[in-house]
C-alpha cells in the first residue's frame, strides 16, 4: 500500500499539482486520481519510478512512500517466526 499522505505532501512541497505530476508521469489525470483514491495499490513499478523521478525522491523516500507497509508487515511476520 502506498502512503498517499506522504506522496501528496511531496507533490505539494515540489510546487506541483497532482494533475502536473500525472502529465509528467504520462498517466491521465483521472487515472492518477483514481489510483490515489485506492491508496495507490494500482501504481505500477514503472509509474512509481516515474513519480520518484518527477519529485526527485531519495531511495529512502521511495521506500517510505511506496513500500513501507509491505516491509512493516514482513517485519511483523519475521518477529512472529522467531
Amino acid at each position: 500500500m502506498v502512503d498517499i499522505k506522504i506522496l501528496k505532501d511531496k507533490i505539494s512541497k515540489a510546487g506541483l499539482t497532482i494533475t502536473e505530476v500525472a502529465e509528467r508521469v504520462g498517466v491521465d489525470k483521472s487515472t492518477f486520481y483514481r489510483k490515489l483514491n485506492t491508496n495507490g495499490e494500482a501504481f505500477s513499478i514503472k509509474q512509481a519510478n516515474a513519480i520518484s523521478v518527477v519529485l526527485d525522491l531519495t531511495g529512502e523516500e521511495v521506500n517510505k512512500i511506496f513500500f513501507a507497509s509491505k516491509s512493516h508487515k514482513s517485519d511483523k511476520a519475521n518477529k512472529q517466526k522467531t
